[in-house]
């Protein structure tokens, strides 16, 4: 599906949420869109390994990391995992590290920055929450569009 989160907020304006713009784009895609899935960890990366090693059908990982700059919850090695088991894309509301790396691949990633400091393997989180950040809040099942002028939500497929 081609699509402009400008364009789509023109004809949906009232069923949408905006994320405060605040995200980098860090994969080869810049524009992806998908039904989402949710993780809420803080500063451990294991849940987010957990969800990408399962079937993504073309859905779209949402990580509220706390905001954390002190480390990265995404590497090379997860987003080749995402790109091989089909998510359309990860968004990051914390860290990624080989950033490099990822630009080339062929998923969406944004995140708020970048660190090279791999995150703890302590398996704390929960996965399938409502996460809020970037002034929205983002359901298990809602859809987001995104791609270089930001991201939207939609409590439906448009």
């Amino acid at each position: 599906m081609t699509f402009a989160t400008a364009d789509l907020y023109d004809d949906h304006a009232d069923k949408l949420q905006i994320a405060t713009p605040m995200f980098n784009d860090y994969g080869g895609k810049k524009q992806f869109s998908g039904a989402v899935a949710t993780v809420k960890v803080f500063e451990d990366n294991t849940l987010v390994r957990d969800a990408l090693a399962e079937p993504g059908h073309g859905k779209v990982l949402v990580v509220d990391g706390g905001a954390s700059l002190r480390c990265a919850l995404l590497g090379d090695r997860l987003a080749k995992l995402a790109q091989s088991n089909a998510w359309a894309g990860i968004i990051i509301y914390g860290c990624i590290r080989d950033s490099a790396v990822i630009a080339n691949m062929d998923i969406g990633v944004k995140a708020l920055h970048t660190n090279p400091r791999k995150s703890v393997k302590q398996g704390q989180g929960v996965r399938n929450v409502a996460v809020t950040f970037a002034d929205i809040t983002i359901h298990p099942g809602n859809y987001i569009y995104a791609d270089e002028d930001g991201i939207i939500v939609a409590t439906e497929k448009l």
